[in-house]
């Protein structure tokens, strides 16, 4: 066995804090329950004190918000963190046909 390929047999994926699926999922959660709420998503992230470019990265799945983040918007949009968690989670078990991304 060539030297690399030993190597490259133990070697295990290595750990990341951003996991897409969940990204798109969270925030295709609070885009939907911050248009039920009948907020902008300019008005919803100042109403958040979330950066409006940064909000949009998170609706769009392209950041993953912090713990802290996740709270201060479900708190902004009258819900707790669980709630928005459980939506997400419960989007993420949907088949990918049957998934809301679009309102």
């Amino acid at each position: 066995m060539p030297k690399n390929a030993a190597i490259t047999a133990t070697t295990t994926k290595r750990s990341t804090s951003f996991e897409p699926e969940v990204a798109r999922a969270v925030g295709t959660v609070i885009r939907i329950v911050r248009e039920a709420r009948e907020f902008s998503q300019d008005g919803f992230a100042l109403h958040a004190g979330v950066d409006r470019s940064y909000y949009g990265k998170l609706e769009r799945g392209e950041r993953q918000p912090t713990v802290g983040l996740l709270l201060r918007i479900a708190k902004a949009l009258d819900v707790t963190g669980a709630e928005l968690l459980a939506q997400a989670e419960a989007l993420m078990d949907q088949p990918p046909s049957r998934r809301r991304t679009r309102s």
